[in-house]
């Protein structure tokens, strides 16, 4: 049986097949190997690209991630091109997948894209102290999907990051100041004078105010019952509490003081006794 085949004929078809497909192997392997280097070249000008423009470093890692993927796979369908493969079904098929992909993750897509965004524009970073949604919250962690929040009595608040990527944000700490203001209630037979002198006094006296940003003391107002005055001064931002709560207990003592008083709502009532 052996004996009737004819071995050369498959000698010939092997060695037909070696030399006609050997240089494209090697055609394809010289191919990845210089383009492998290429690639490696472009991330590292990418990552010193995005070192300098001060980018997020886990956006950074992110992005050299993706620019590695996209040019090994293009890489590698060309080299499968080379050897002869048809790669236009592969390339059917990976856009199928990641239209597929892209419509069942859109809403997580958004908040990654929410992500990228926080990190890229940088409208507040860990431990600022922000305003969304009507509620001021300090910032916790950004992660890729969600963003932590902290809230002064210690709950962590988990807002998708398309939702605040997406709303009008107050960032309370990006200046380092902040204007404290108090509204000041006395009554209408108060000196107005001794007042304003009094307020001056006390927001001097306090170190936390930074006095060269200046003290405003104004009247703001001549209400019901009241005449209102307005205090502002400016503090750093993690002072803004400690300062406004000494400077209000300092204002009620100060005032009890130098008998200045505080009004509280009052009518007068009129009794006619008709016969």
């Amino acid at each position: 049986m052996l004996e009737n085949l004819d071995i050369s004929k498959y000698i010939d078809i092997a060695v037909e097949g070696a030399m006609t497909y050997t240089p494209k192997l090697i055609g394809a392997l010289l191919t990845l190997w210089i383009w492998f280097k290429v690639i490696n070249f472009i991330i590292k000008i990418a990552e010193k690209a995005m070192k300098k423009a001060k980018v997020d470093k886990a956006l950074t890692k992110f992005v050299e991630s993706i620019i590695s993927a996209v040019l090994k796979v293009l890489l590698i369908l060309t080299a499968a091109g080379m050897l002869g493969v048809q790669t236009t079904s592969f390339i059917a098929i990976l856009g199928a997948a990641g239209l597929a992909i892209g419509m069942a993750l859109s809403g997580t897509l958004q908040n990654f894209a929410g992500w990228v965004m926080i990190l890229l524009f940088k409208p507040f970073k860990i431990k600022d102290f922000i305003e969304v949604n009507w509620a001021s919250w300090t910032v916790e962690e950004i992660q890729i999907f969600n963003t932590y929040l902290l809230t002064a009595d210690k709950r962590t608040i988990i807002i998708p990051n398309s939702e605040i990527s997406g709303k009008t944000l107050t960032n309370f700490t990006t200046v380092g100041k902040r204007l404290v203001e108090f509204n000041v209630w006395v009554a209408y037979d108060s000196d107005t004078d001794l007042v304003k002198n009094t307020l001056e006094e006390i927001a001097k006296k306090d170190k936390r105010v930074i006095q060269k940003e200046g003290i405003n003391i104004f009247l703001a107002e001549l209400a019901d019952s009241a005449v209102i005055f307005k205090l502002r001064v400016i503090v750093k931002t993690p002072e803004y509490w400690p300062v406004y709560f000494a400077i209000l207990e300092d204002i009620k003592r100060t005032f009890d003081e130098k008998w200045i008083s505080f009004p509280f709502p009052q009518r007068d009532v009129h009794i006619f006794n008709e016969k």
